[in-house]
């Protein structure tokens, strides 16, 4: 495995192995860089991995860089033939060559051009800061906020942000200022409703409206995992499926009738026809299952989204495993605080 480090003085060092140095620019000191993070805060890495043989035995390489729109597009333009590899979580470039071209391509496109960039934000953070109880700004700048979806949301559409668990903090370099600061109102907004004093009152007012029990009741039918299916058109079992409840994997139909009460008021997008719909019963679909999921060409049709099941798109799939895998990280974030 080859790996481009570039530091923030753009200088390139090209490295074998598990145990991997990069040399300072200013003092030309080595310092070790391991397989689970960066040299420093202000490395950027990029790694092509040569492989015999990608699922259909052709020849190629992995490349895998911190994601940034930018550096995707002029990735694609450089490579045009690349395709994302769900199950690798990289990029595939066929070829018997192509680690050699993918390394050649860093060094070409990314030499100075990050340390300029981190230049070019400090001077704009100089000129205009943001001046916010949420953020700090040392060699990079540091986002800590109450946890919020919406933060993340906002945050994972900043070029190169990333979440540092050792800080429990996200870490967003200079170069990503001006997107930074375009959308900091929405994020310390969010952060301020995070706040426990605001969820307090948020939770109280809640609690005091009409319509705490109609959330009750729908949280109590999402616990007893069932879903209404048509008659005559059953799902396939043990497969990964969209619905208007999300992601799913059927595991049994029970052949229970199912109220037309019931079907109105919590699941008012399964449309009855001329079949009954009876009960199936489902569960979440895993990380590794919406991986393996074969994704639809096209968007389902209203006859599809009226039978209240189909076959998910590839960017469906994508959200979804995102969603998953961060959940999975999660659960085993707690299992190991547990011990």
């Amino acid at each position: 495995m080859l790996e481009l480090l570039l530091d923030a003085h753009g200088v390139a060092v090209r490295l074998k192995g598990r145990a991997r140095c990069a040399r300072d620019a200013k003092d030309g000191t080595l310092r070790r860089h391991g397989r689970n993070g960066p040299v420093s805060e202000a490395t950027m890495e990029f790694s092509a991995t040569q492989r015999s043989g990608d699922g259909d035995g052709a020849p190629g390489a992995t490349a895998a860089f911190p994601y940034d729109r930018m550096t995707v597009e002029r990735f694609r333009d450089a490579f045009p033939r690349a395709r994302w590899r769900d199950d690798l979580r990289a990029w595939f470039v066929p070829g018997t060559t192509a680690e050699r071209r993918l390394t050649a391509w860093a060094a070409r496109d990314w030499s100075g051009v990050l340390a300029f960039a981190d230049q070019r934000g400090r001077d704009a953070f100089a000129f205009e800061p943001i001046t916010s109880p949420y953020l700090e700004a040392a060699d990079d700048l540091a986002v800590r906020t109450p946890y919020s979806r919406a933060v993340i949301a906002e945050l994972r559409t900043v070029p190169w942000a990333r979440w540092d668990p050792a800080a429990k903090a996200w870490r967003v370099p200079f170069r990503s200022y001006e997107e930074l600061r375009r959308r900091w109102p929405a994020i310390e907004e969010a952060a301020r409703l995070a706040e426990p004093e605001e969820r307090r009152k948020r939770k109280e007012s809640r609690q005091a409206s009409s319509e705490q029990g109609d959330r009750r009741a729908e949280a109590a039918e999402r616990r007893r995992h069932r879903y209404p299916v048509p008659e005559d058109a059953l799902p396939p079992p043990g497969r990964v499926l969209m619905t208007h409840a999300g992601p799913v994997v059927f595991e049994a139909v029970t052949g229970e009738l199912v109220e037309a009460a019931i079907a109105a008021r919590f699941y008012p997008g399964v449309v009855p026809g001329p079949a009954a719909l009876i009960w199936a019963g489902w569960r979440r679909p895993s990380h590794a299952e919406l991986v393996r999921t074969w994704p639809a060409r096209v968007a389902p049709g209203a006859a599809e989204l009226a039978r209240g099941w189909w076959q998910p798109t590839i960017e469906v799939l994508r959200e979804e495993r995102r969603r998953a895998a961060s959940l999975e990280r999660a659960q085993t974030a707690r299992r190991t605080e547990a011990r």
